[in-house]
């Protein structure tokens, strides 16, 4: 493998060409006008123009692999977001011969299918939560189903993602009146009305389990991720290993992650979803077939470079550790950097970042995709950072943690950096006691005030007065 063109941007975009530049692998990058001076332009070997448009660029998978054949690469990373999880691209790549870092368009599409996914997962012998038997035909089958197993339920779209096309409901009433929002939501964001049925756990832990798979049959976990702090479905903290687990949950579920992952003949990396009930009983969620955000910990904790494995098992080379090599140390979290106004309903705070000042320190890492000087643009998702924190124990891990986010200064716009110092200090976190109902249950945590320290005022003043310059 001589080139690799990353259909992405942003951090995990900085991310892979990091990765392509360590194995001697040249790397190309994409962008529209709104990321013409994005930092993985900088960082990837060339970079090539896909358009004014500040989507539809990266969203094109005939024109992104024609660009891969054309600029003489062997092979596509697609990243996460985006068309990471686009069975169509995986399959013209296959067409083309661009060898795809990922799974097979077969098993994307059928792990993308929820209901496929379930399926894999009984035939697996892997728990799932009780639901429909395939897509509902219409509303009165979602009422006769829920009905059978008890509210309070969810309704999903088959081929959904990121917490998108997903209503909880409490009641008939409710589940009659999303039935139709929720196939609305399904064919505008997915091109699919079809949506499925299952058991609302309430207030569940939210666990994931890494798994790599080679071409050579060989499949392992490298333990789990605890993503319980969320928001509306959409994660903010991510902890591995799960401080709420103990050894003998966390080889049972990473167990139960290759069992799925050799069910589909999977391959490369990715991710096996489980809810774990307040009796401590696992459920299988889904199968996300691409890297994570949050691959970031797991690295931390094993030692593995994810991104590094992912390219090498695409070129053909079988995994380079047996399951009994892995072992993790420590403990690591993850936080979310957003350019978001917790205070204000979680307001996007897109702009120009006036100073950027990345923490350090042992045990501190920071992908970004910002610098001094950059604009966020508003076309794409918030995150403009990812804060990684590692240390020997939780409690030590949660002192680290906050002079990591104390040192970590964004000017010029709104973050959620203050945010996660509350959360840090309730005292639920930091027994490690909670659940994906924590955000909800404690409103409060917003109600926080923002001190301004003096060398952060000196710095607001100063970008004041280099602005005012540049007029």
């Amino acid at each position: 493998m001589k080139k690799v063109l990353i259909a992405n941007r942003g951090e995990i975009a900085v991310r892979i060409a990091r990765a392509c530049r360590e194995l001697g692998v040249r790397s190309a990058g994409i962008y529209t006008d709104a990321d013409r001076y994005a930092l993985h332009v900088k960082k990837t070997d060339e970079a090539y123009f896909v358009g004014d448009d500040p989507l539809q660029g990266y969203l094109n998978p005939h024109k992104i692999v024609n660009l891969a054949v054309e600029s003489g690469c062997d092979a596509l990373h697609p990243g996460y977001g985006f068309l990471s999880e686009n069975a169509e691209l995986a399959a013209i790549c296959e067409q083309r011969g661009i060898k795809f870092i990922g799974p097979s368009s077969e098993v994307i599409s059928k792990m993308g299918d929820k209901t496929e996914a379930r399926t894999s997962a009984i035939q697996a012998g892997v728990p799932v939560t009780p639901g429909s038997e395939g897509n509902l035909a219409d509303v009165e089958e979602a009422v006769t189903c829920a009905a059978e197993i008890g509210y309070p339920v969810m309704l999903k779209a088959t081929s959904g993602g990121g917490g998108r096309g997903i209503r909880r409901c409490n009641d008939e009433k409710e589940l009659r009146a999303n039935f139709g929002r929720v196939i609305s939501e399904a064919t505008k964001a997915f091109g699919r009305a079809d949506v499925f049925l299952e058991k609302c756990i309430v207030d569940p832990r939210h666990i994931e389990v890494q798994v790599l798979a080679d071409s050579k049959g060989h499949t392992i976990h490298l333990y789990e991720r605890d993503c319980s702090i969320q928001r509306r479905n959409q994660k903010l903290i991510e902890l591995a290993p799960s401080p709420q687990l103990n050894e003998e949950q966390r080889d049972y579920v990473g167990q139960l992650a290759v069992k799925v992952a050799r069910e589909v003949g999977y391959e490369n990396a990715g991710t096996v979803e489980f809810l774990l009930d307040h009796d401590d009983s696992f459920y299988f969620m889904e199968m996300n077939t691409r890297v994570q955000v949050e691959h970031t910990i797991t690295e931390a904790i094993t030692g593995v470079d994810i991104v590094k494995e992912q390219i090498r098992i695409a070129a053909g080379e079988a995994l380079r550790y047996a399951q009994e090599d892995i072992t993790h140390r420590g403990f690591a979290a993850q936080f979310r950097i957003n350019a978001e106004d917790p205070k204000n309903g979680f307001l996007p705070s897109f702009g120009r970042v006036s100073r950027y000042y990345s923490p350090g320190g042992p045990g501190v890492r920071t992908d970004a995709a910002i610098y001094t000087g950059y604009t966020i643009p508003p076309y794409y998702d918030s995150m403009c950072a990812k804060l990684i924190v590692w240390n020997m124990t939780w409690e030590e891990l949660l002192e680290r943690c906050e002079r990591a986010l104390e040192d970590m200064q964004i000017f010029g716009i709104t973050t959620t950096i203050p945010y996660y110092k509350q959360i840090l200090q309730h005292p639920e976190f930091q027994a490690a006691k909670f659940n994906t109902g924590f955000v909800e249950a404690h409103p409060e945590l917003t109600h926080y005030s923002v001190k301004r320290r003096p060398e952060s005022l000196a710095a607001a003043l100063a970008a004041a007065v280099a602005a005012q310059a540049s007029l």
